[in-house]
């Protein structure tokens, strides 16, 4: 962990990942967005996306705070810099969890044994993954999703909120799955899935 924290987009998601930062100890914090201006939460913002390789010193640490899968995946292949893991304090992490660079876990969350969570992922408030998960890069695991043992979530896939996987469930790439559904089969093609059961919204 080095002293200085940019963290990239500075909307809603990016002021909860702010808190997060503070509460794993980083007192030197700045934010980057091609829209905004001024501050957030207190923080600067310093410039664009653009400037994001000249703040790389090897002093300086860096996290994507924006919800959305895709971006968060162009911005992590555009620039080569320290992309780094925060976990808020008080989420539970398994000792033989494993979380790729540039994930955020959120308060609350759990992350059992034996689960993969990859790079840039979001494992939001309150979330439940469960022991030998494996979610692929850039997915988002919405606040109060809960997954079951052994569940595979797809690259740039969101379970939404308080949506319910059940076990030994295999979900592909580039799915959105509606708040408070609940998956109790296998979800083989890309698309957004609702209701309960959850069903492929055509």
């Amino acid at each position: 962990m080095n002293n200085r924290l940019i963290i990239v987009g500075a909307g809603g998601h990016g002021r909860v990942v702010a808190d997060n930062a503070v509460k794993n100890g980083y007192k030197n914090i700045a934010f980057v967005d091609d829209a905004a201006v001024g501050e957030c939460e207190g923080f600067p913002i310093i410039g664009t996306t653009g400037i994001l390789k000249s703040l790389d010193d090897g002093k300086t640490d860096f996290v994507i705070a924006i919800g959305s899968n895709d971006n968060r995946e162009e911005l992590a292949q555009k620039h080569d810099v320290n992309w780094v893991v925060l976990i808020h304090p008080s989420a539970q992490i398994g000792i033989s969890a494993r979380i790729g660079a540039g994930t955020v876990v959120m308060a609350c969350a759990v992350v059992n044994a034996g689960a993969s969570v990859g790079k840039h992922c979001i494992v939001n408030t309150g979330a439940v993954v469960e022991h030998d998960n494996i979610i692929e890069d850039f997915a988002h695991i919405s606040p109060k999703a809960a997954l079951g043992g052994t569940v595979s979530v797809g690259k740039k896939t969101q379970i939404g909120l308080g949506a319910v996987v059940k076990n030994n469930i295999k979900i592909c790439d580039n799915c959105t799955i509606g708040a408070g559904s609940v998956v109790v089969k296998n979800i083989e093609t890309s698309g957004t899935y609702v209701g309960v059961p959850a069903k492929e919204v055509l």
